[in-house]
């Protein structure tokens, strides 16, 4: 196991990670800038250093990080998620310098990176594939012929990145021509390449994933898929485990494509494949995240399996000792990312200090966060302050657990989305699992919802009212 491992992240994820290695009994290295010197992470970690003050550098210095991994004596780096986790370069680098990076190996992290290569990859090792370009487009003329010959709608996807730049739905040829160019720019900007895809759009998909693990030793195993089809910006906000769709036959069929998948790439450590789903039930791979996941507790409660330790273990050459007959599905959980954002102006960032901050607890709820009262929401990172997900041993359970938990959960000083939460968990169509990633777009309703009233504010309105009453 390793002496030390030094966690190369922040918030939520930070605190997760480090918890795992105090359960292993490692010692954790946090690192973190001016901006947030007294954050969760930093206390709870071993050591910590400050290694710059631009917030925005702090977490992608890669030298530097691997500088101070080298000189505290920390022999493995966990990346989280975000930042440099999906870096294959960094992967490589921590490679040369003899520490070991708590993921997949740099050249996996390379090939799954490149969505072109990645969707040749997996259609030879047989998952199921949207039809469309094989490789990247090389003209606009070449496009326009494929889509012609797959019909329309079509998407335009830049080959790197995520987060939904890059992307456009084209309805015609017209549309087609006019989103070209603007789809190569936006991805150029944002992931260095202009590289586009075409593929068949899918009309009011479900977005569906598979978590898997593998070790160094040639064993996969899946621990089943999640639901992730609520989404804002084609960024994920309530996620649920297992999926309403899947029969537990094909919950196995599509389970084994994906771990024969990722043995065939040579696949270890935590990763996760993400299809879109027809009304139908049938997958279609899109992209391999090759890092843990925001979501990955959802899997965690129905399955009892601990996938960030097993992302230690299995970095420091453990085997797995868990077999796919091992996996058993108990339940359904749900996770709600709770975000310092203003649903009802598209989602806006929401900066400042949380004033209160309660969090809820109880039997199946289960809360990851790095905030507390007096954290300041900057705008220097993603907007998320903490997941809450809630465990029930029916559907409709924890539905009616997370609606009355998030009605619980208090956050005073910025807005946040749990508003919006509690009324996607009120809606019919959600109870029912009648939902796709057009979610929010069909439902308007759910943004319906009186703002926060500040229940301490109103408790003195009321006491200076009686005092003024008596005379006092």
């Amino acid at each position: 196991m390793f002496n030390k491992v030094l966690v190369a992240n922040r918030g939520e994820i930070a605190v997760r990670i480090i918890r795992a290695c105090k359960e292993l009994g490692i010692p954790t290295v946090a690192i973190y800038n001016e901006v947030e010197s007294t954050a969760r992470h930093v206390k709870l970690a071993d050591e910590a250093y400050m290694i710059g003050t631009d917030p925005l550098d702090t977490y992608l210095n890669k030298q530097r990080i691997i500088n101070l991994a080298l000189e505290v004596g920390a022999d493995a780096i966990h990346p989280g998620y975000g930042f440099l986790a999906e870096n294959a370069e960094f992967a490589k680098m921590c490679e040369e310098a003899g520490i070991t990076f708590i993921g997949p190996h740099w050249k996996v992290i390379e090939l799954m990176g490149d969505k072109a290569r990645s969707k040749e990859v997996m259609k030879k090792a047989g998952v199921p594939v949207v039809p469309g370009s094989d490789g990247v487009l090389k003209s606009l003329e070449e496009a326009k012929a494929l889509a012609r010959e797959i019909g329309y709608p079509v998407l335009l996807k830049a080959t790197a990145g995520g987060g939904g730049r890059g992307i456009r739905i084209c309805r015609n040829e017209e549309e087609l021509v006019k989103n070209y160019e603007q789809a190569s720019r936006e991805a150029e900007k944002a992931f260095g390449r202009g590289d586009l895809l075409l593929e068949k759009f899918i009309e009011n998909p479900k977005h569906i994933e598979y978590q898997v693990l593998g070790d160094k030793h040639g064993n996969v195993i899946h621990l089943g898929e999640r639901d992730c089809s609520i989404q804002r910006r084609n960024q994920k906000l309530v996620e649920i485990a297992p999926s309403l769709i899947l029969t537990p036959e094909k919950r196995e069929y599509y389970g084994n494509i994906v771990t024969k998948a990722a043995k065939e790439i040579g696949y270890y450590n935590a990763g996760t494949m993400e299809f879109i789903a027809d009304q139908e039930g049938n997958l279609y791979f899109i992209e391999m995240n090759t890092r843990i996941q925001v979501e990955h507790p959802v899997s965690e409660m129905v399955t009892g399996i601990d996938i960030v330790k097993w992302q230690i273990k299995i970095a420091a050459g453990e085997p797995l000792t868990i077999k796919q007959e091992d996996v058993k599905f108990n339940g359904y959980a749900i996770e709600c990312r709770i975000n310092a954002e203003d649903p009802k102006k598209n989602f806006a960032p929401s900066t400042g200090v949380i004033e209160r901050y309660y969090v809820p607890g109880g039997f199946g709820i289960r809360v990851e966060h790095a905030a507390a009262r007096g954290f300041e929401v900057t705008p220097y990172y993603d907007s998320m302050i903490a997941k809450l997900i809630t465990w029930a041993p029916t559907w409709d359970e924890a539905v009616e657990r997370m609606r009355a938990v998030l009605e619980t959960y208090e956050i005073t000083g910025v807005k946040t989305t749990i508003p919006l939460l509690i009324n996607i968990m009120k809606e019919k169509d959600f109870k029912a699992g009648k939902f796709t990633t057009k979610y929010l777009e069909e439902h308007p309703e759910v943004f319906e919802y009186e703002e926060h009233k500040d229940k301490e504010d109103f408790a003195a309105l009321i006491s200076a009212a009686i005092a003024a009453y008596h005379g006092l």
